[in-house]
C-alpha cells in the first residue's frame, strides 16, 4: 500500500468574508480566534492513498480461490486520519467487475462561531468552516451518487474529515463485492485532544466478515435465477480469518498480544453481509465507549451486539489471569430463518504465555437472545457533554413512517414464476442506469420521481399474524424529497409480511439520533411520550428490532441525494431501499458542489 502524507493549509475564511469588530474586547476575541484557527490548520494534513482493485488468490478453509481485493490485501488496508484532515484516495480498477467504494463519513458541516456581546441588541458573528458536506460525489454507492469505475479506469475520492473522530469503515458498494472488498477507517482526535475515557495503552482493529467457499457473485446469480436466497456463507471471520474451530486454520487465526495490567481499545466493525453478530472475550468484560464514531456514556458488558454497517469501540482491561482467551463472534437471529451459525474466533494472548496453552471460549448470548439484544441497545446513550453535545431536533418539520416488508415479484424464469423481493411502503426500489445524484444535479428527466410516500398506502396490523396473501409489491425509482435544513422524524416499522425480522438500516450522508425503539406496532399517540430527547444514541446505522420499530431524527442540512437502505445485502438486492433528495439551501455554500472532472461516466 502506498501512503503519502503531506500537510495542507485550507483557509477557514473566504477572502470575500470579513470579521466585523466593535470595540476592543471583540477585536481581542477575533484575534484569539484567528490564532486558534492557525493552530488547527498547522495540524491538518492531506492523507493520500492508492487503492488498486485487483484479483488475488486467497486460501481459507483448506482451499484457495481468486477474490477481489484492494492492494492484494484481505481485508483491505486501514485508512488512518485525524479529525480535520483531508483524505484523497485514488481507486484504480484492475478487476473484471465494475467498482465503487463507500466511505462511512457522515459529511457533517463543521462551523466556527464567535459570539461577542456589543450592546443589548447587537452581537458579532463570524461563521465559517471546513465543510465536506454537499460532496456526495465522494460517497460511493453505485448508481446513487456515481456510476461505477469501469475496468482499467480510476476515480479519486476526495473528502475532509470534519466533526468526526473514532472508528468507521469502507466497502465496495456494488453487487456483493463487499464480501472481500472492505477495511477500517480510524479517525484520531486532533493533536492534544484527549479521549473522553481512560487513555488506552494500545489499540487494535477488529473487522468481522463472512467467507464463502465458492465465487460469491456466481452464488448470488444462481439464487437470483431461481428467485431464492443464495447459499449462506461457510464461515464468519475476524480480520479475514475464521479461527482454529475451522479446518486448515492454524495459519488463519488472528492473535492479539496483551500485557497484564494494561488497557486496550478495540475498534470493531461488522462488515458481514447478512448477519448481526454477538461478540465476547473469554474471561474479560468490555466497556463500550463509542458507536459509529460517536462517543457514548461508558458502560460495561460481557458481550456486544453489532449489526452489519455498525462500529463499536470498547475498552478491555488485561486484568485476568495470564493465559490465552478466545474472542468469538456468532450470529444473532431470533426468527427461524437459516443463517450461518458457526462461531469465528481470534485469540487474546497474554505476553509470555506459550502457544501450547489451550484458549477458553467465552459465554456468548444464545443465538436467539432477544432480551439481551433489546437491553444492550437500551444501554447505548450519547455522551452529551459540552464538548460532545447531543443536538437532538426537538421540533419536527416532517414526519415519515416507513413499513418494511418482504414480498414477491413476477419472474417467469424463476421457480413458481415469482422471486422474493422486499419493499418500503410497499415499493420495491428499482436501481437506475444513471447515477441519481448526477440526474438531480443536471436536472435530467425520466431517471427518478420525487414522490416516495410519507406513509404506507394502507394501515394494517403490521406485526400481527403472518400475512402470506397479496404480497406483490409495486416497483419504481421513487425518492423522498426533503427541504433543506428541515428536521425529520422517521419511524421504521417492521412487518409480518411473510415473516418478521430485524433490519439494520443505514442512512448515507448523515448521522441521526435513535430517539425511540419498541416491540410491536408503533403507537403515534403514546410512543413519542417515551422518546429519549436528552441523550439518545447518535449513529449512522440503526437496528430495527424483530417485529418492532425504531424512530430516528435528523436535520436535513446536507444537500444532495443520500441512499437509505437495509444493510443486509440480501434485502438490499431485493429492493429494500430508497433515497432522500435533500434540496439545496439558500446560501452559496449550501448547494451540491459541481461534479469532479474524473467522475466515472455512465
Amino acid at each position: 500500500m502506498h501512503v503519502h502524507i503531506s500537510t495542507s493549509f485550507i483557509s477557514p475564511l473566504h477572502s470575500s468574508e470579513k470579521m466585523v469588530s466593535s470595540g476592543g474586547s471583540s477585536f481581542l476575541l477575533g484575534m484569539l480566534f484567528l490564532v486558534s484557527l492557525v493552530s488547527l490548520q498547522a495540524e491538518a494534513a492531506t492523507k493520500k492513498y492508492q487503492f488498486n482493485v485487483q484479483v488475488s488468490n486467497v486460501s481459507r478453509l483448506c482451499h484457495a480461490k481468486p477474490i477481489v481485493t484492494v492492494n492484494g490485501m484481505f481485508p483491505g488496508p486501514t485508512i488512518y486520519a485525524r479529525e480535520g484532515d483531508r483524505v484523497v484516495i485514488n481507486v484504480t480498477n484492475h478487476a473484471q467487475y465494475n467498482m465503487s467504494i463507500h466511505w462511512y463519513t457522515s459529511s457533517k458541516p463543521f462551523i466556527y462561531i464567535i459570539l461577542s456581546k456589543y450592546n443589548e441588541s447587537h452581537f458579532l458573528f463570524c461563521r465559517h468552516g471546513l465543510k465536506q458536506y454537499a460532496n456526495g460525489w465522494a460517497d460511493g454507492p453505485a448508481y446513487i451518487t456515481q456510476c461505477p469505475i469501469k475496468t482499467g479506469n480510476s476515480y479519486v475520492y476526495d473528502f475532509n474529515v470534519t466533526g468526526q473522530r473514532g472508528t468507521l469503515w469502507w466497502h465496495a458498494h456494488i453487487l456483493w463485492l463487499r464480501a472481500t472488498v472492505y477495511g477500517a477507517i480510524v479517525i484520531l482526535p486532533q493533536q492534544g485532544t484527549p479521549y473522553p475515557f481512560p487513555k488506552p495503552d494500545n489499540e487494535h482493529v477488529l473487522v468481522f466478515g463472512e467467507w464463502w467457499h465458492g465465487d460469491v457473485e456466481e452464488i448470488v446469480k444462481q439464487g437470483n435465477s431461481m428467485g431464492l436466497p443464495p447459499n449462506m456463507s461457510d464461515a464468519h471471520t475476524i480480520n479475514g480469518k475464521p479461527g482454529p474451530l475451522f479446518p486448515c486454520s492454524e495459519k488463519h487465526t488472528f492473535a492479539m498480544e496483551v500485557e497484564q495490567g494494561k488497557k486496550y481499545l478495540l475498534r470493531i466493525a461488522n462488515a458481514a453481509l447478512n448477519d448481526e453478530l454477538f461478540f465476547a472475550i473469554a474471561g474479560h468484560n468490555m466497556t463500550v465507549v463509542e458507536i459509529d464514531a460517536v462517543y457514548t456514556k461508558p458502560f460495561t458488558t460481557s458481550a456486544i451486539l453489532i449489526a452489519p454497517g455498525q462500529t463499536t469501540n470498547v475498552l478491555v482491561y488485561a486484568n485476568s489471569a495470564p493465559g490465552r482467551y478466545f474472542m468469538a463472534v456468532r450470529p444473532f437471529q431470533d426468527v427461524p430463518i437459516p443463517v450461518d451459525n458457526k462461531t469465528a474466533t481470534a485469540i487474546l494472548q497474554y505476553k509470555g504465555i506459550p502457544n501450547t496453552v489451550l484458549p477458553s471460549l467465552p459465554q456468548l448470548p444464545s443465538p436467539n437472545d432477544t432480551a439481551f439484544a433489546l437491553s444492550y441497545n437500551k444501554m447505548l446513550r450519547s455522551l452529551n457533554t459540552p464538548n460532545f453535545p447531543a443536538n437532538v431536533p426537538l421540533k419536527v418539520d416532517r414526519n415519515l413512517f416507513f413499513t418494511v416488508g418482504l414480498g414477491k415479484s413476477v419472474c417467469p424464469t424463476c421457480i413458481n414464476g415469482t422471486r422474493l423481493s422486499a419493499s418500503l411502503n410497499n415499493i420495491t426500489f428499482v436501481m437506475p442506469q444513471t447515477a441519481l445524484l448526477q440526474a438531480h444535479y443536471s436536472n435530467m428527466k425520466g431517471v427518478f420521481t420525487a414522490d416516495f410516500p410519507d406513509k404506507p398506502p394502507k394501515a394494517f396490523n403490521y406485526t400481527g399474524a403472518p400475512l402470506t396473501a397479496n404480497l406483490f409489491t409495486t416497483h419504481g425509482t421513487r425518492l423522498s424529497q426533503i427541504p433543506f435544513n428541515s428536521t425529520v422524524e422517521l419511524v421504521i416499522q417492521d412487518t409480518n409480511l411473510l415473516s418478521v425480522e430485524s433490519h439494520p438500516f443505514h442512512l448515507h450522508g448523515y448521522n441521526f439520533f435513535v430517539v425511540g425503539t419498541g416491540v410491536g406496532n408503533f403507537d403515534p399517540a403514546k410512543d413519542p411520550a417515551k422518546y429519549n430527547l436528552v441523550d439518545p444514541p447518535e449513529r449512522n446505522t440503526v437496528g430495527v428490532p424483530t417485529g418492532g420499530w425504531s424512530a430516528i431524527r435528523f436535520r436535513a442540512d446536507n444537500p444532495g441525494v443520500w441512499f437509505f437502505h437495509c444493510h443486509l445485502e440480501l434485502h438490499t438486492g431485493w429492493g429494500l431501499k430508497t433515497a432522500f433528495v435533500v434540496e439545496d439551501g439558500p446560501g452559496k455554500d449550501q448547494a451540491v458542489r459541481p461534479p469532479p472532472k474524473d467522475l466515472p461516466p455512465c
